[in-house]
């Protein structure tokens, strides 16, 4: 059988292990994947912290850089943390990614790892379905100099210390005054991270077609500071004014130190994750199975 796909890179999670090597099921995992691969007719690449930490040494290693340059997709095993720094890392090279979940949730890696080879077949023929996600493009800016920048999948967050009080934060869009808000911080998050911190924050759920961004307070000492949907198209500025030891966090992998008068600005990248779901998949399927909607109460 051939492939759409030839060249295939295998990605695992990093660090499931306190040793940060993976575990023997997770290199089990990723061996049975490559071996069926190989039967499908692809040519099966490893990421190199994959290798690193499998010690899987019979396959081709290349470095996220490589596979944008030469694979024609990435199979990502594990959670959806993991796809999400696979993601950033390989979006601007317009690599096509599919998830196989290890993990616990999984709204953005949702095979199933039993079910992969029944479902992967027609995938690798061309039965898919495609699903674009916008990055999102944060720059922190100090005295008028950019001093960090980061793309983001999830989320950009501005927060406290843990045993700091509120933090007043002064929200632009656009360049238009939104308003001065005092919290324990604030998240712009993208559809895709309207499931995570936001949610738990109390945003609403965005569908992934929709070009928006979710603004949400994190408990807001006036409580008609409520979460605001914005178009993708805007830039947000968002200026420490006050409070002690606040951050940003970009997805939660990448943490800005910040210091009064500095600004955060959010804008679209012009960069997107390609994510390939099996024919039929859809997100209102994802959202009732994930958050168990049909379950009723005991």
């Amino acid at each position: 059988m051939t492939s759409n796909f030839r060249r295939v890179a295998l990605i695992g999670k990093y660090q499931a292990s306190s040793a940060g090597a993976l575990s023997d099921s997770s290199r089990h995992a990723l061996e049975d994947i490559a071996h069926f691969l190989e039967r499908e007719g692809c040519e099966v690449m490893l990421e190199a912290e994959t290798a690193s930490n499998t010690g899987i040494t019979q396959y081709p290693v290349l470095n996220v850089d490589e596979i944008g340059r030469r694979c024609d997709l990435g199979l990502v095993v594990g959670g959806d943390g993991t796809m999400l720094g696979i993601g950033r890392r390989l979006a601007r090279f317009g690599t096509p990614l599919i998830g196989i979940n290890q993990g616990r949730l999984g709204f953005i890696t949702d095979i199933p790892f039993d079910t992969y080879q029944a479902t992967l077949p027609p995938m690798l023929q061309g039965e898919y379905e495609e699903d674009l996600r916008p990055l999102m493009h944060a720059t922190v800016v100090r005295d008028e100099r950019i001093v960090f920048e980061a793309l983001a999948m999830n989320d950009v967050v501005v927060n406290r210390g843990a045993t700091s009080g509120m933090v007043e934060l002064r929200v632009e869009v656009d360049g238009r005054f939104v308003a001065n808000q005092r919290a324990d911080g604030l998240i712009i998050a993208s559809p895709t991270g309207s499931t995570a911190y936001s949610l738990s924050a109390g945003g609403p759920m965005l569908h992934p077609s929709i070009p928006g961004w979710v603004l949400v307070p994190i408990a807001p000492h006036t409580l008609s500071n409520r979460p605001i949907v914005l178009s993708d198209a805007a830039e947000v500025a968002v200026e420490v004014v006050s409070g002690r030891d606040v951050s940003a966090n970009f997805d939660m992998q990448s943490l800005a130190s910040l210091l009064h008068g500095d600004r955060i600005l959010v804008k679209r990248s012009e960069h997107c994750v390609r994510f390939l779901h099996p024919q039929g998949w859809n997100y209102f399927a994802t959202l009732r199975k994930k958050l168990r909607w049909n379950e009723g109460g005991s």
